[in-house]
């Protein structure tokens, strides 16, 4: 199994420090201890998407993702300077996405929404051009984020990380090629419309991830999320979709790697 989208530096270190070497394997390998030996390490910043670049280039289990959140850039943190740092971080080998990037209307006022639009457009540029996907964070701006998508054109392969959407718009994502990825909310008692949503998607459309130390799931809400705890959120979308465990196990870890590439040469 896998984790498609996790903060390491976050749930080890936590916000005021890096976690060193030790930490962060001790981490990855209780994941792998339960069955999760796939990992995507997410940047949201210049030094974060550089430390896990670095971390995907040193681990096996790991690959990388590259990006300025939506909420930095929003902040002003998205410079040409900072895109350019992205760009060349999209061309190491172990770097296989671009991301999180997108919209985010939640925490970013209307004084910054042209700014993270811009962001968001020259993330997508930067995808295209290395030939890797692109991860999309999406907060209360589903139709704004399709709007981008639909006049850049969505990369070959476009995650919708932790999907928040209903049915309605889980069909307009799947209808663009793109793939949904779920996270412990799937297994939230509020949170019918995205197990609808899970429900309609082909296998074949499907990821799951932590995004850990946030959003864990139940049985364990209230403490910090880590990759280790993926099997909960596995097992609420094999009964969503009505697919065996195992089934769906090797399902999700084939469009992993199908939309990442391999983790082992």
């Amino acid at each position: 199994m896998l984790d498609s989208h996790t903060h390491l530096d976050i749930a080890v270190g936590g916000e005021d420090r890096l976690p060193d070497e030790h930490e962060v394997d001790a981490e990855i390998a209780a994941a792998a201890a339960v069955g999760v030996t796939r990992l995507v390490q997410v940047g949201v910043d210049v030094a974060s998407s550089q430390w896990s670049a670095a971390l995907a280039a040193r681990h096996p289990s790991v690959l990388a993702a590259v990006a300025v959140h939506p909420n930095e850039a929003g902040a002003g943190a998205a410079t040409p300077e900072a895109l350019a740092e992205i760009d060349r971080l999209a061309a190491l080998p172990r770097v296989r996405a671009v991301g999180e990037t997108g919209l985010d209307r939640f925490r970013t006022g209307p004084e910054g929404w042209a700014a993270q639009e811009a962001s968001f457009r020259g993330h997508i540029a930067v995808a295209k051009r290395h030939g890797i996907a692109l991860v999309i964070h999406d907060r209360d701006a589903h139709q704004e984020v399709l709007r981008v998508l639909d006049d850049e054109g969505l990369p070959e392969h476009t995650v919708f990380h932790c999907f928040s959407g209903d049915a309605a718009f889980a069909r307009q994502c799947l209808d663009r090629g793109a793939v949904l990825s779920f996270a412990g909310t799937l297994t939230f008692g509020n949170a019918g419309y995205l197990r609808e949503a899970a429900a309609l998607a082909p296998l074949d459309q499907l990821l799951v991830e932590t995004d850990s130390p946030f959003l864990t799931p139940a049985p364990h809400r209230g403490r910090p999320n880590s990759s280790r705890l993926v099997p909960h959120t596995v097992r609420a979308l094999a009964e969503v979709t009505g697919t065996d465990l195992e089934q769906l196990c090797h399902q999700l870890t084939a469009t992993a790697e199908r939309v990442f590439g391999p983790w082992h040469d």
